[in-house]
């Protein structure tokens, strides 16, 4: 992205009211803190003679205390777990700093941690992961979300696969690979962000655009929004899937305030603000957009081919016509609801906002639209498509938060890598590129010009997964341990597939 149009960026930003709090960044404006290599002394917390269970071990129990240092964003506080993981680097003899970011004046403190560990002059690659988290209600779980409870076999808390447990991943890889003391054919950098959960533009953004001279020298990235996804146990066995996500639907967040008149509600006027928006949101829930297939999700359709029902095989292989064309395989397919987002726009109503009391007719009525939008498509004009649906004079909208979608492609040493990884330890598996609904902090590095891709090689059930960003929300010990040496693997099969690229 341009200068201009990350300024352009910011000031659309800037209209919102999150936008318009003051910020600090520390007392001396934007600050980088480095802090020292350690001594060449043992490497924290390993032995020379542990094994892969004991690095699980490890790994469970650092994410157990990251869990236990609440991020939940708003309003983040993340720096205390910043300086941990930072701590970790640095007592493994690997240089690492802390990066305070943008925070409320008056709020908690927020930072992210970079961490390298030097190699050879081929392009980098640089580990991605984020340090906030949604909230979780303790109500609803059957451990406390920020207990960081190991049990079972699992390691519980908000943030255990999303994404504290890929920082620790992360984290854990640089320290095994600097344990090794075979130095690779490139530098290994390591990143954990705030902000994530609500957009990024104070934390991965904030670093994109402020200190893109972290990312000098950077070739590739691999953050969360992928993974393997097991299928072993489940009634229908199928092969393994590694599914490698290129590119991401766009966010476009808009807020409608509905205008009307105020007073008593014993006497209610056709006019009023709260039924004015209701009508809005009622035409806007009504609408579905056009289907369109994507270059990436027709490719995803056709990997998943071999593995579909056999009546939808010859569907997958070619999606976009069959949607067209068989009217029994359409319904089929947009049914369901992740397949449905891969293939249109969406929008959905998430804040309403009224008055503050019962009997009370406001002024103004708010709600908020998250809509995901298929790349190549801009947010103005999806707004400006809302306003003519509503054709409400008396309701404004504004945009919260947008950015483009951004695709990087599957030709590259980074995915032969993953590929040749996954023909070793899983021979059945489906190596597939994907687009996805939601979106991660890959963006901001995909306009730098760096191969970003989602994927953690971690295997976890359709179950498992479901969690994230719900309730017991967990990961299993096992899982963590397999995740940070298949990682390593990943890192040395890059130099081999890059030579010979």
């Amino acid at each position: 992205m341009s200068p201009s149009n990350r300024r352009g960026q910011r000031g659309s930003r800037g209209s919102s009211e999150r936008a318009r709090a003051r910020r600090r960044i520390g007392a001396g404006g934007v600050l980088v803190l480095a802090l020292a290599a350690g001594a060449a002394h043992a490497i924290w917390p390993f032995d020379r003679d542990r094994g892969d269970r004991d690095l699980a071990q490890t790994a469970a129990s650092l994410l157990s205390e990251a869990i236990q240092l609440r991020t939940v964003n708003p309003p983040g506080d993340e720096a205390r777990l910043a300086r941990r993981l930072a701590e970790v680097l640095t007592d493994n003899g690997i240089e690492s700093r802390l990066i305070p970011t943008p925070s409320v004046e008056g709020g908690p403190e927020r930072a992210a941690v970079w961490g390298r560990l030097p190699g050879g002059d081929r392009p980098a690659l640089l580990l991605l992961s984020h340090l906030d988290t949604v909230p979780a209600d303790a109500s609803e779980w059957s451990a406390d979300p920020f207990g960081g409870e190991i049990r079972d076999g699992f390691v519980w808390g908000r943030g255990a696969l999303d994404a504290k447990g890929v920082a620790v991943t992360h984290l854990l890889t640089l320290v095994e690979l600097a344990r090794s003391g075979q130095p690779l054919d490139r530098d290994v950098i390591f990143l954990a962000t705030p902000d994530e959960e609500t957009g990024g533009l104070d934390g991965a953004g904030f670093l994109a655009r402020e200190q893109p001279r972290l990312f000098d020298g950077v070739g590739y990235l691999l953050t969360e929004g992928g993974g393997i996804q097991a299928n072993a146990g489940t009634e229908n066995e199928r092969p393994e899937i590694w599914g490698i996500t290129l590119t991401e639907k766009a966010p476009c967040w808009l807020e409608l305030r509905a205008r009307g008149r105020a007073g008593h509600s014993s006497s209610p006027t056709p006019d009023a603000a709260v039924p004015r928006l209701i009508a809005a949101l009622d035409r806007i829930r009504r609408v579905e957009s056009p289907i369109k297939v994507s270059d990436e999700v027709a490719e995803m359709f056709r990997r998943l081919a071999p593995i579909a029902p056999e009546w939808d095989r010859e569907a997958f292989s070619d999606l976009a016509g069959a949607l067209e064309r068989d009217d029994a395989f359409r319904r089929r397919f947009l049914d369901n609801p992740g397949q449905n987002a891969l293939v249109r726009n969406t929008v959905s109503i998430t804040v309403l906002e009224g008055a503050p009391k019962t009997n009370v007719a406001p002024p103004i009525a708010r709600a908020h639209l998250d809509a995901r939008l298929l790349p190549g498509e801009r947010c103005e004009d999806f707004a400006r498509s809302i306003g003519k649906l509503i054709d409400e004079p008396e309701i404004e909208i504004e945009e919260l938060l947008s950015f483009p979608a951004r695709a990087s492609s599957a030709d590259s040493p980074l995915y032969r890598a993953i590929e040749s990884v996954a023909a070793r330890h899983s021979p059945e598996a489906l190596v597939v590129p994907r687009m996805i609904g939601g979106f991660t902090d890959a963006h901001w590095f995909r306009e730098l010009g760096i191969v970003s891709y989602g994927f953690v090689p971690r295997a976890v059930s359709a179950t498992e997964a479901s969690r994230v960003h719900g309730i017991d929300e967990r990961v299993r010990i096992e899982t963590l341990g397999r995740s940070i040496a298949r990682m390593v693997e990943i890192a040395r099969s890059l130099d081999v597939a890059e030579r010979g690229f």
